[in-house]
Protein backbone atom coordinates (compact mmCIF):
# COMPACT_ATOMS: atom_id res chain seq x y z
CA UNK A 1 0.00 0.00 0.00
CA UNK A 2 1.37 4.11 0.04
CA UNK A 3 2.36 5.32 3.32
CA UNK A 4 3.84 8.59 3.82
CA UNK A 5 7.52 7.34 6.21
CA UNK A 6 9.74 8.91 8.57
CA UNK A 7 12.80 6.63 8.35
CA UNK A 8 15.07 8.45 10.48
CA UNK A 9 15.20 12.48 11.34
CA UNK A 10 15.05 14.52 8.35
CA UNK A 11 14.18 11.12 6.33
CA UNK A 12 10.50 11.34 5.15
CA UNK A 13 8.99 10.55 1.89
CA UNK A 14 6.03 8.20 -0.10
CA UNK A 15 6.59 4.62 0.21
CA UNK A 16 5.36 1.32 -0.71
CA UNK A 17 4.74 -0.02 2.57
CA UNK A 18 3.23 -3.53 4.10
CA UNK A 19 -0.47 -3.89 4.57
CA UNK A 20 -1.05 -3.85 8.31
CA UNK A 21 -2.19 -7.17 9.99
CA UNK A 22 -5.13 -6.93 11.81
CA UNK A 23 -4.56 -8.56 15.25
CA UNK A 24 -7.24 -9.81 17.69
CA UNK A 25 -9.21 -6.94 19.25
CA UNK A 26 -8.16 -4.67 15.68
CA UNK A 27 -10.10 -3.00 12.99
CA UNK A 28 -8.98 -1.81 9.70
CA UNK A 29 -10.24 1.58 8.99
CA UNK A 30 -9.49 2.98 5.55
CA UNK A 31 -8.25 6.57 5.86
CA UNK A 32 -10.22 9.61 4.27
CA UNK A 33 -8.90 12.96 5.43
CA UNK A 34 -5.55 13.82 7.66
CA UNK A 35 -4.11 16.82 9.32
CA UNK A 36 -0.40 17.46 9.42
CA UNK A 37 0.56 19.79 12.09
CA UNK A 38 3.58 21.66 13.35
CA UNK A 39 4.23 18.06 15.71
CA UNK A 40 4.64 16.44 12.08
CA UNK A 41 7.21 18.78 11.55
CA UNK A 42 9.00 17.57 14.92
CA UNK A 43 8.79 14.27 13.96
CA UNK A 44 9.98 14.46 10.64
CA UNK A 45 13.12 16.70 12.09
CA UNK A 46 13.68 14.71 15.37
CA UNK A 47 13.03 17.38 17.81
CA UNK A 48 10.43 15.25 19.56
CA UNK A 49 11.67 13.96 23.01
CA UNK A 50 13.08 10.48 21.82
CA UNK A 51 10.95 8.86 24.61
CA UNK A 52 7.39 9.88 22.45
CA UNK A 53 8.44 7.99 19.19
CA UNK A 54 9.69 5.27 16.89
CA UNK A 55 10.56 5.11 13.96
CA UNK A 56 10.95 4.20 10.91
CA UNK A 57 7.25 5.67 11.69
CA UNK A 58 3.85 6.41 9.49
CA UNK A 59 2.96 9.64 10.01
CA UNK A 60 -1.04 11.07 10.57
CA UNK A 61 -2.22 11.54 13.71
CA UNK A 62 -5.52 13.49 13.13
CA UNK A 63 -7.66 11.51 10.63
CA UNK A 64 -11.10 10.54 9.63
CA UNK A 65 -11.21 7.53 7.98
CA UNK A 66 -13.72 4.52 6.83
CA UNK A 67 -14.81 1.14 9.12
CA UNK A 68 -16.84 -1.03 7.15
CA UNK A 69 -19.84 1.60 5.75
CA UNK A 70 -19.07 3.88 9.50
CA UNK A 71 -17.38 7.18 9.32
CA UNK A 72 -15.04 7.04 11.95
CA UNK A 73 -12.65 9.17 14.20
CA UNK A 74 -10.31 6.99 16.45
CA UNK A 75 -8.37 7.87 19.61
CA UNK A 76 -4.40 8.17 18.81
CA UNK A 77 -3.54 7.31 22.87
CA UNK A 78 -3.41 3.23 23.34
CA UNK A 79 -4.31 3.09 27.18
CA UNK A 80 -3.24 -0.08 28.34
CA UNK A 81 -6.04 0.14 30.91
CA UNK A 82 -4.18 -1.44 33.77
CA UNK A 83 -1.50 1.15 34.89
CA UNK A 84 -3.09 3.44 37.87
CA UNK A 85 -3.14 6.29 35.06
CA UNK A 86 -5.53 4.66 33.25
CA UNK A 87 -7.42 3.20 36.15
CA UNK A 88 -7.73 6.61 37.25
CA UNK A 89 -9.49 7.84 33.85
CA UNK A 90 -5.78 9.72 32.87
CA UNK A 91 -5.05 7.50 29.57
CA UNK A 92 -3.11 10.83 28.56
CA UNK A 93 -0.36 9.73 31.14
CA UNK A 94 -0.65 5.92 30.79
CA UNK A 95 2.58 4.43 32.07
CA UNK A 96 2.57 2.20 28.75
CA UNK A 97 3.09 4.88 25.99
CA UNK A 98 2.06 4.06 22.72
CA UNK A 99 0.40 6.65 20.27
CA UNK A 100 -0.61 6.55 17.07
CA UNK A 101 1.58 8.17 14.39
CA UNK A 102 4.05 8.48 17.27
CA UNK A 103 5.33 4.92 18.37
CA UNK A 104 2.52 3.44 15.75
CA UNK A 105 2.12 3.31 12.42
CA UNK A 106 -0.24 6.37 11.45
CA UNK A 107 -2.79 6.93 8.80
CA UNK A 108 -1.03 8.94 5.89
CA UNK A 109 -1.70 5.40 4.56
CA UNK A 110 -4.22 3.46 2.22
CA UNK A 111 -4.71 1.51 5.77
CA UNK A 112 -4.66 1.23 9.21
CA UNK A 113 -5.35 -1.46 11.85
CA UNK A 114 -6.32 0.01 15.33
CA UNK A 115 -7.52 -0.78 18.51
CA UNK A 116 -11.82 -1.08 18.06
CA UNK A 117 -12.03 0.15 21.31
CA UNK A 118 -10.70 3.81 20.22
CA UNK A 119 -13.09 4.10 17.51
CA UNK A 120 -16.12 6.28 18.00
CA UNK A 121 -18.90 6.66 15.00
CA UNK A 122 -19.60 9.89 13.54
CA UNK A 123 -23.05 10.99 13.26
CA UNK A 124 -24.30 11.28 9.29
CA UNK A 125 -24.26 15.01 9.77
CA UNK A 126 -20.62 16.00 10.32
CA UNK A 127 -18.93 17.38 7.51
CA UNK A 128 -15.44 15.39 6.96
CA UNK A 129 -13.13 18.65 6.87
CA UNK A 130 -15.15 19.24 10.94
CA UNK A 131 -14.09 15.34 11.83
CA UNK A 132 -10.49 15.53 10.92
CA UNK A 133 -9.98 18.24 13.80
CA UNK A 134 -11.84 16.34 16.10
CA UNK A 135 -8.46 15.24 17.43
CA UNK A 136 -6.35 18.80 17.69
CA UNK A 137 -9.66 19.72 19.54
CA UNK A 138 -9.88 17.28 22.25
CA UNK A 139 -6.09 18.06 23.14
CA UNK A 140 -7.35 21.60 23.46
CA UNK A 141 -10.44 20.65 25.32
CA UNK A 142 -8.63 18.66 27.79
CA UNK A 143 -6.83 21.61 28.52
CA UNK A 144 -9.23 24.36 28.95
CA UNK A 145 -11.74 21.50 31.12
CA UNK A 146 -9.13 20.64 33.93
CA UNK A 147 -9.77 23.20 35.92
CA UNK A 148 -12.59 24.81 34.30
CA UNK A 149 -12.60 28.17 32.67
CA UNK A 150 -15.06 30.31 34.18
CA UNK A 151 -17.70 32.08 32.33
CA UNK A 152 -16.42 36.49 32.27
CA UNK A 153 -12.82 35.84 32.00
CA UNK A 154 -10.84 37.60 29.67
CA UNK A 155 -8.51 35.86 27.83
CA UNK A 156 -5.30 36.35 25.70
CA UNK A 157 -4.25 33.48 22.98
CA UNK A 158 -0.57 33.60 22.22
CA UNK A 159 -0.19 31.95 18.83
CA UNK A 160 -1.99 32.21 15.92
CA UNK A 161 -1.63 28.50 14.21
CA UNK A 162 -4.24 25.59 13.88
CA UNK A 163 -4.17 24.77 18.31
CA UNK A 164 -4.60 28.69 18.67
CA UNK A 165 -7.40 29.38 16.58
CA UNK A 166 -9.17 26.01 17.76
CA UNK A 167 -8.82 27.26 21.04
CA UNK A 168 -10.22 30.48 20.10
CA UNK A 169 -13.05 28.25 18.65
CA UNK A 170 -13.66 26.03 21.79
CA UNK A 171 -13.15 29.13 24.30
CA UNK A 172 -16.34 30.50 22.85
CA UNK A 173 -18.56 28.27 24.28
CA UNK A 174 -17.48 29.46 28.32
CA UNK A 175 -18.46 32.84 27.57
CA UNK A 176 -15.43 35.04 27.93
CA UNK A 177 -15.34 38.59 28.30
CA UNK A 178 -13.35 38.92 25.37
CA UNK A 179 -10.51 37.09 23.46
CA UNK A 180 -7.18 38.51 22.00
CA UNK A 181 -5.29 36.88 20.05
CA UNK A 182 -1.57 37.69 20.02
CA UNK A 183 -0.21 36.53 16.17
CA UNK A 184 2.67 36.35 14.48
CA UNK A 185 1.46 37.24 10.84
CA UNK A 186 -0.74 39.67 10.08
CA UNK A 187 -2.33 37.32 7.53
CA UNK A 188 -3.84 35.09 10.32
CA UNK A 189 -5.80 38.00 11.63
CA UNK A 190 -9.17 36.69 9.86
CA UNK A 191 -8.74 33.26 10.47
CA UNK A 192 -8.58 34.75 13.95
CA UNK A 193 -11.54 36.45 14.06
CA UNK A 194 -13.61 33.73 12.54
CA UNK A 195 -12.68 31.65 14.70
CA UNK A 196 -14.42 34.00 17.33
CA UNK A 197 -11.35 36.23 18.73
CA UNK A 198 -12.30 40.02 19.23
CA UNK A 199 -8.69 41.63 18.78
CA UNK A 200 -5.77 40.36 16.59
CA UNK A 201 -2.60 41.93 17.47
CA UNK A 202 0.93 41.14 16.36
CA UNK A 203 2.60 42.69 19.82
CA UNK A 204 1.76 41.56 23.60
CA UNK A 205 -0.49 44.01 24.83
CA UNK A 206 0.40 45.77 28.15
CA UNK A 207 -2.97 44.99 29.91
CA UNK A 208 -3.13 41.34 31.40
CA UNK A 209 -5.48 38.28 31.54
CA UNK A 210 -7.26 36.54 33.85
CA UNK A 211 -6.38 33.50 31.26
CA UNK A 212 -3.79 33.09 29.13
CA UNK A 213 -3.10 30.21 26.38
CA UNK A 214 0.25 30.20 25.17
CA UNK A 215 -0.17 27.95 21.75
CA UNK A 216 2.59 29.13 19.78
CA UNK A 217 5.57 26.56 21.27
CA UNK A 218 8.45 28.50 21.55
CA UNK A 219 10.24 29.81 25.08
CA UNK A 220 9.73 33.19 24.21
CA UNK A 221 5.97 32.86 24.29
CA UNK A 222 5.26 30.43 27.16
CA UNK A 223 7.75 34.12 28.68
CA UNK A 224 5.05 36.20 27.51
CA UNK A 225 2.39 34.01 28.57
CA UNK A 226 3.35 34.45 32.04
CA UNK A 227 3.83 38.20 32.13
CA UNK A 228 0.36 38.51 30.84
CA UNK A 229 -1.39 36.85 33.55
CA UNK A 230 -3.42 38.75 36.23
CA UNK A 231 -3.40 38.35 39.43
CA UNK A 232 -5.33 35.32 40.39
CA UNK A 233 -4.69 33.99 36.79
CA UNK A 234 -4.08 31.23 34.98
CA UNK A 235 -1.29 30.02 32.17
CA UNK A 236 -2.66 26.84 30.05
CA UNK A 237 1.14 25.56 27.91
CA UNK A 238 -0.40 23.77 24.88
CA UNK A 239 2.29 24.30 22.60
CA UNK A 240 5.18 22.23 22.64
CA UNK A 241 8.14 24.06 22.40
CA UNK A 242 11.17 21.97 21.05
CA UNK A 243 12.67 19.56 23.83
CA UNK A 244 15.06 20.97 26.08
CA UNK A 245 13.80 24.42 26.08
CA UNK A 246 14.43 26.31 28.96
CA UNK A 247 12.73 29.56 30.49
CA UNK A 248 13.46 31.82 33.62
CA UNK A 249 10.47 32.42 35.44
CA UNK A 250 10.75 34.33 39.12
CA UNK A 251 9.02 32.08 41.42
CA UNK A 252 8.03 34.70 44.13
CA UNK A 253 6.20 36.70 41.63
CA UNK A 254 3.62 33.35 40.67
CA UNK A 255 3.35 32.93 44.52
CA UNK A 256 3.00 36.69 45.07
CA UNK A 257 0.36 36.47 42.37
CA UNK A 258 -1.31 33.56 42.96
CA UNK A 259 -0.77 31.78 39.72
CA UNK A 260 -1.83 28.62 38.01
CA UNK A 261 0.42 27.31 35.60
CA UNK A 262 -1.56 24.39 33.55
CA UNK A 263 0.25 22.03 31.58
CA UNK A 264 -1.31 19.68 29.51
CA UNK A 265 -0.31 16.97 27.61
CA UNK A 266 -2.61 15.37 24.78
CA UNK A 267 -6.03 14.24 25.71
CA UNK A 268 -8.26 11.86 27.68
CA UNK A 269 -10.87 8.95 26.70
CA UNK A 270 -13.26 11.11 28.32
CA UNK A 271 -11.99 14.74 26.81
CA UNK A 272 -11.95 12.95 22.88
CA UNK A 273 -15.25 11.38 23.67
CA UNK A 274 -16.66 15.08 25.04
CA UNK A 275 -15.33 17.03 21.43
CA UNK A 276 -16.78 14.04 19.15
CA UNK A 277 -20.47 14.53 21.27
CA UNK A 278 -20.48 18.18 20.65
CA UNK A 279 -19.46 17.15 16.62
CA UNK A 280 -21.76 14.70 16.34
CA UNK A 281 -24.30 17.58 17.63
CA UNK A 282 -23.29 20.10 15.27
CA UNK A 283 -21.68 22.18 18.13
CA UNK A 284 -18.43 22.67 16.90
CA UNK A 285 -17.72 23.31 13.00
CA UNK A 286 -13.89 24.46 12.60
CA UNK A 287 -13.48 23.47 9.13
CA UNK A 288 -12.52 27.17 8.28
CA UNK A 289 -9.44 26.60 9.92
CA UNK A 290 -8.52 24.46 7.03
CA UNK A 291 -6.47 26.38 3.74
CA UNK A 292 -4.39 23.70 2.51
CA UNK A 293 -5.40 20.67 1.09
CA UNK A 294 -3.18 18.30 -0.87
CA UNK A 295 -3.22 14.25 -1.66
CA UNK A 296 -1.40 11.68 -0.36
CA UNK A 297 0.33 11.51 -3.59
CA UNK A 298 1.91 15.08 -2.67
CA UNK A 299 2.69 14.82 0.98
CA UNK A 300 5.84 16.60 -0.01
CA UNK A 301 4.24 19.34 -0.80
CA UNK A 302 1.64 19.67 2.27
CA UNK A 303 5.20 19.19 4.59
CA UNK A 304 6.65 22.10 2.37
CA UNK A 305 3.27 24.07 3.34
CA UNK A 306 3.55 23.32 6.76
CA UNK A 307 6.67 25.28 6.59
CA UNK A 308 5.66 28.24 4.92
CA UNK A 309 7.18 27.47 1.66
CA UNK A 310 3.36 28.79 0.36
CA UNK A 311 2.71 32.09 -0.06
CA UNK A 312 3.80 34.60 2.74
CA UNK A 313 0.73 37.02 2.07
CA UNK A 314 -1.94 34.35 2.48
CA UNK A 315 -3.05 33.03 5.80
CA UNK A 316 -2.16 29.59 6.74
CA UNK A 317 -4.18 27.21 8.93
CA UNK A 318 -4.67 23.51 8.83
CA UNK A 319 -2.89 21.58 6.45
CA UNK A 320 -4.89 18.37 5.05
CA UNK A 321 -4.02 15.25 2.88
CA UNK A 322 -6.94 13.41 1.04
CA UNK A 323 -6.08 9.93 0.92
CA UNK A 324 -8.95 8.39 -0.38
CA UNK A 325 -12.86 10.11 -1.39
Amino acid sequence: MRAFVVTGPGQVGPREWSNPEVETGHVLVRPLLVGMCGTDLELIDGTIDPAYVRYPLVLGHEWVGLQEDSRVVVEGIIPCDQCDACTRGASNLCSMYEEIGFTQPGALADLISVPDSLVHVLADSVDLNDAVLIEPMAVVWRALTRLPVRRGQSVAVIGDGTIALLTVHLLRLFGPSRVTVVGRRVEQAELAKEAGADEFVLRAPASRFDLVVEAAGTGEAVAHALAMCARGGMVILLGLPPHGTEVAIAPDDLVNDDIIIQGSFSYTREAFADVVHRANSGELRPSFVITHRFTLDDADSAVAALRGGSSEHEPRGKVVVEVAS
